[in-house]
């Protein structure tokens, strides 16, 4: 049984957190973010502490993800979140043009994806590429995006991966007697 909607959540000094009816927003020094949760969930700011609870336990699975949401929008506004990826194989790099960011992966063509709003990229080399942003789904949900281009192939490696990824490896064809 999860216990994470009971969590009390603490409330950085530098964050303010308003509940008007089922919305919740959060704001602090790196931006504002707001949710929307269950109607049945019931969020209280007292004391610099959050206090999420249930009417019923029809909506367990409310609870939590309501909880886990608002902690996620707490550190999104205080430190933000990142994605690290790389792009292993030969000529295949990361190229931020403008608005864009062009992927050389292989194609015959470079891939271009929009940068969206709320999120920002950094490439300390053309093989490497962070995504930063205070959404924390923002950013997941732009880094498989990305990754998707070109996932890593099991023989030899090759694709986009996350930083800290491990890819398994399999053994290729072996040539009979």
């Amino acid at each position: 049984m999860s216990r994470i909607g009971n969590r009390v959540l603490k409330v950085p000094a530098n964050v303010t957190v308003s509940v008007d009816n089922n919305i919740v927003t959060v704001k602090g020094p790196k931006g504002e973010l707001s949710t929307e949760i269950h109607k049945d969930i019931k969020a209280t700011v007292q004391d610099g502490e959050i206090i999420v609870s249930r009417k019923n336990d029809s909506v367990k699975n409310f609870h939590g993800t309501a909880n886990a949401n608002i902690a996620n929008m707490l550190e999104g506004v205080t430190t933000g979140f990142e994605k690290k990826l790389e792009a292993v194989g030969v000529g295949y790099r990361f190229a931020l043009k403008g608005n864009k960011l062009s992927i050389t992966a292989g194609f015959s063509h470079p891939v271009e994806i929009e940068i969206i709003s709320g999120i920002s990229l950094e490439s300390p080399s053309n093989t490497e590429l962070t995504i930063k942003g205070i959404d924390k789904a923002k950013v997941g949900e732009y880094a498989a995006n990305i990754r998707k281009v070109r996932p890593p192939e099991p023989y030899k490696g090759k694709g986009i991966r996350y930083k800290d990824e491990h890819i398994i490896r399999k053994e290729g064809k072996k040539a009979s007697k």
